[in-house]
């Protein structure tokens, strides 16, 4: 019996969801899918330039778990740049993870909250 995946957690979705080589019509090209939880790993590992064990703390994995996800993250970006592929990002096995940072009544950032708090001119009663 094969074992469920465990979800992994993320902080954001991307901003975008679809890239595309530019001057080739969508009709002529092929995809390149890459789920959300690749689309994580790429930001941790490449982006804030993250160790692998670091990285998989923070997505609720271990380290070789992290390593697999990586790798295939980024045997996809370069099969789609080497062959001229969109890459299409969706789906994975994963949920949102609060940071510690965020405000639930205001739905934003701390840090935002108390911005806006500190702008308000306060009452004197």
């Amino acid at each position: 019996m094969v074992r469920p995946l465990k979800k992994r957690m993320i902080e954001k979705k991307p901003e975008s969801d679809y890239f595309k080589p530019r001057g080739i019509p969508m009709s002529l090209l092929k995809e390149s899918v890459l789920t959300i939880d690749e689309t994580e790993a790429v930001r941790l590992a490449d982006f804030l330039g993250m160790s692998h064990e670091k990285a998989g703390e923070n997505m609720g994995v271990s380290r070789q778990t992290f390593g697999r996800i990586i790798q295939k993250a980024r045997n996809k970006i370069a099969d789609a740049i080497i062959n001229g592929k969109a890459i299409k990002i969706e789906g994975g096995h994963y949920e949102f993870s609060m940071p510690e940072k965020y405000h639930h009544r205001a739905g934003k950032n701390k840090r935002e909250f108390m911005k806006e708090k500190c702008r308000q001119p306060r009452h004197k009663f």
